[in-house]
């Protein structure tokens, strides 16, 4: 049983819980981004470049035609879908753009660590290591 109370004290930790926390939103913030992609970004860019559907670009690796993308794939037809990996693409460049974005805010907002004050001796004012009981300088004897 000290595995498991070991891995119940690890999995209860707070840096644990608050990745979990940052998974799940990842996941949903992920499938926002992939329908903005989808529904908003990709039919006015494929309107712009000619009446383009992205989501059926393919190249057919077969010798069965197939008139689109849904019916490669229910005919189990290889086939590269480089549309949707132009799409994919687009997706992973806005998540990343989006990360990079709140990671230099945060970076921003992290408080400057404060160096440590040194300990000095109240008689010579030379520096001394903190756990001294006699000053290195001017040998006088250090209240703890």
């Amino acid at each position: 049983m000290p595995f498991l109370k070991e891995f119940k004290t690890f999995a209860l930790k707070g840096n644990v819980m608050d990745m979990a926390v940052g998974v799940i939103i990842g996941a949903a913030f992920g499938k926002i981004v992939a329908s903005l992609v989808n529904n908003i970004l990709m039919p006015p860019i494929g309107k712009i470049v000619g009446d383009v559907d992205f989501s059926n670009l393919f190249i057919n690796l077969s010798d069965k035609p197939v008139a689109n993308l849904a019916e490669a794939v229910k005919l189990k037809v290889p086939v590269i879908a480089y549309g949707l990996f132009l799409t994919n693409l687009l997706d992973f460049i806005i998540i990343a753009f989006v990360v990079f974005l709140l990671v230099s805010q945060i970076n921003k907002f992290k408080k400057q660590e404060v160096p440590a004050v040194p300990r000095l001796c109240p008689y010579c004012k030379s520096e001394i290591n903190k756990e001294a009981t006699r000053c290195p300088h001017c040998t006088s004897q250090l209240n703890a």
